[in-house]
């Protein structure tokens, strides 16, 4: 389940984009206890909507709950139906999640706001316990069979920021911007000691794409070079905000 630490950078990046006061419609995809959708209609004068794979977590009184298993369907909305969506802690439970970004880009309004988190894989515990035991963080060997999909034994897809970005601007958004919901103090000591090696041989691979094999161009190289930035190597999930265009 997504917290509150997440809840809150969310409703922060949705009230920091002008035109929110206009906002009438937001769908949030799953929304497991519906406890996001509290949280934003704090602020928000929104009718929110509720795409989910079951109805029995919600716990919000008269919240209907649209089911559908967005692996094997679509949203069941027209086009251009909502100001905002929102999907906290969900594309990690997906086998198909660039499907679902697409989803997500056609039910928007143009100028509508997308907002989506999952675990940030690449800060420097993630990167380590990839390194040492194969599994990133938040992510490990699963129940066969017998994984309860609203829990971290759901992770099933573990997906980095650059993949996200490129998912979303795939689907037809201009442009990302990454946020995080808090750093890491573990990282911290970690990030002292190996932050010279990992700007050194960041710099000499980011070389080497954009000389040797061609990898790199305008749109895609702020992607790469935000991958070891600081607050993606500290930051506990990654927060992402795209805009559709008007």
């Amino acid at each position: 389940m997504s917290i509150d630490r997440i809840h809150e950078k969310v409703l922060e990046l949705l009230l920091s984009e002008p035109g929110w006061q206009s906002w009438t419609s937001h769908l949030d995809i799953g929304a497991g206890t519906g406890s996001l959708i509290t949280k934003i209609k704090t602020k928000l004068s929104v009718e929110s909507s509720v795409c989910d794979y079951t109805d029995t977590l919600m716990k919000l009184p008269n919240q209907k709950v649209d089911i559908a298993n967005l692996n094997h369907e679509n949203l069941p909305y027209p086009d251009a139906s909502f100001d905002v969506v929102t999907a906290t802690e969900v594309i990690e439970h997906l086998e198909d999640f660039r499907r679902v970004v697409r989803e997500i880009h056609r039910v928007l309004k143009p100028g509508g706001i997308c907002i989506l988190s999952t675990p940030n894989i690449l800060n420097l515990n993630s990167r380590l316990r990839f390194l040492f035991f194969g599994f990133w963080n938040l992510f490990g060997p699963l129940p066969v069979k017998h994984s309860a999909l609203y829990s971290t034994g759901g992770h099933i897809n573990p997906v980095s920021w650059f993949y996200v970005a490129h998912a979303l601007m795939d689907a037809g958004f201009p442009s990302v911007t990454p946020h995080i919901d808090r750093k890491q103090r573990s990282a911290m000591p970690k990030l002292i000691l190996l932050l010279p090696f990992i700007k050194l041989l960041g710099a000499w691979a980011l070389r080497k794409e954009r000389t040797r094999f061609k990898t790199l161009d305008e749109a895609n190289e702020p992607l790469v070079c935000a991958m070891n930035s600081t607050e993606m190597l500290l930051g506990r999930t990654i927060i992402t905000k795209s805009v559709k265009s008007a």
